[in-house]
């Protein structure tokens, strides 16, 4: 009997009692790698000696207090560190408690940013198809997760969607990746047209996707194209960083690999690694000085934004990940990640494609290579793998729905950035045994 409500209440969690590493061990004993770092967080593992003793020293200071009333040394020297790092003119940070938290700050900015411009017609968004913002209803609406979506669609307020970049499917044989790019450029342009561009606010996409469709990266100058129509319509372009910035791709920031800042950036996840609950919003000086000369007055608030706890324990994250140049790990580890894997599983008949940046990787499993045809959804085939995947002693984290909410299956792999060379070949290891556990050659 529990009286917690979970998420899934027809099926018995195990506990987990400790973490060392990139593992986490439940109650009999047992060891589970922790391939994707839960869903995207656990960036340093687990139990790093540095944050725990940051987050300890912060709370023998000040645990919280509320930002209404006053500032913290902690969140000043965490948004210090950020905005020093971040690219463009991304020099002012909002901290939240999560992913979905920074969206809604994010919509909200946006509008008021155009409101205070005198330009109240803009108020529509646009995002993608098969992309995921968050679980708040703002986040919900502007997101493209149809199977999460559909539920609360009465709620939701409307927004636009144009196509993803998912080249493994949706690039022609005839086109050259800068081709696709521009394709996808135009119908994004097409669709503020057909809106009207005096209405439209901004539009919302993850650098790299990350669950909803299985780590899908863009292709060569597709940001730069979107940045490029975005500008010529003044359209704020927000790029949701939450599951892959703070190093995951090998980049600090994603959109760094790319050459393109956004006007507002979110990240989560792996900003605090999971020793602490923290979000951030970061906004250009743009944006940030229209508010200040304007009204004076972001009309947005959280309780715990700032949280001086939470900032202590994320700086203390991502001074290690600096101090131990992680980021170069990320790079050397995810390459060898996807080169294992293709080894592994490549001649797999069942597995589609293998894709990713960084420590951030996607396998893509269909019925037939050939044509790509996919697997049939009632089998749940992303679900048995899950299952075969933890008796294997590996966390990895799957999902259905893959093209259109309903078709395809993949499995997403996010190691701590700590991961050695041994630990990869492990993982991969684990991961085929389990393919073929559930899906015999």
């Amino acid at each position: 009997m529990t009286h917690v409500f979970h998420r899934n209440p027809q099926h018995t969690l195990k506990r987990a009692v400790r973490g060392q590493g990139v593992s986490l061990f439940d109650e009999d004993g047992r060891e589970y790698i922790d391939a994707s770092g839960g869903a995207a967080v656990s960036c340093l593992g687990h139990g790093h000696p540095d944050v725990i003793a940051a987050i300890k020293a912060q709370l023998d200071e000040l645990a919280y207090a509320h930002s209404s009333f006053f500032t913290t040394q902690a969140c000043e020297d965490l948004a210090d560190f950020l905005a020093a790092r971040a690219p463009g003119d991304l020099d002012h940070v909002y901290f939240v408690s999560g992913g979905s938290e920074a969206v809604e700050a994010a919509l909200k900015l946006a509008r008021q940013y155009f409101v205070e411009r005198g330009e109240d017609s803009r108020s529509q968004f646009i995002a993608r198809r098969q992309s995921y913002h968050g679980n708040t209803l703002g986040a919900l609406a502007i997101g493209g997760n149809a199977w999460r979506r559909a539920p609360f669609l009465p709620l939701l307020v409307p927004a636009h969607h144009v196509s993803p970049c998912y080249a493994y499917r949706d690039q022609r044989a005839d086109e050259t990746e800068e081709q696709y790019a521009a394709r996808l450029a135009q119908e994004l342009e097409q669709k503020i047209l057909e809106i009207g561009a005096e209405n439209v606010a901004a539009f919302v996409a993850e650098t790299v996707v990350g669950a909803t469709a299985g780590v899908l990266p863009p292709v060569r100058t597709y940001l730069q194209r979107i940045r490029e129509v975005c500008d010529r319509h003044g359209v704020l372009l927000i790029l949701d960083e939450v599951m892959a910035g703070m190093g995951r791709t090998g980049h600090l920031f994603a959109c760094a690999e790319d050459g393109v800042a956004p006007d507002i950036l979110v990240i989560a996840k792996g900003l605090g690694a999971g020793y602490q609950p923290i979000g951030a919003m970061l906004a250009s000086r743009r944006i940030y000085d229209t508010i200040v000369g304007g009204s004076g007055f972001f009309q947005h608030g959280h309780t715990y934004m700032g949280h001086a706890t939470a900032c202590a324990g994320a700086l203390a994250v991502q001074r290690v990940i600096e101090r131990d140049g992680l980021l170069d790990n990320v790079r050397a580890r995810g390459e060898q990640l996807r080169a294992r894997l293709r080894e592994a599983l490549g001649d797999h008949p069942n597995v589609g494609d293998i894709r990713g940046r960084g420590l951030f990787t996607g396998v893509e499993f269909v019925r037939d290579k050939a044509d790509k045809s996919v697997l049939d959804p009632a089998r749940k085939t992303h679900a048995q793998l899950k299952r075969q995947a933890m008796a294997n002693g590996l966390m990895v984290y799957p999902m259905g729905g893959t093209i259109d909410g309903v078709h395809g299956d993949h499995v997403l792999l996010a190691p701590p950035f700590i991961s050695t060379a041994a630990d990869i070949d492990e993982i991969v290891e684990r991961l085929a045994r389990s393919v073929r556990d559930v899906l015999p050659a």
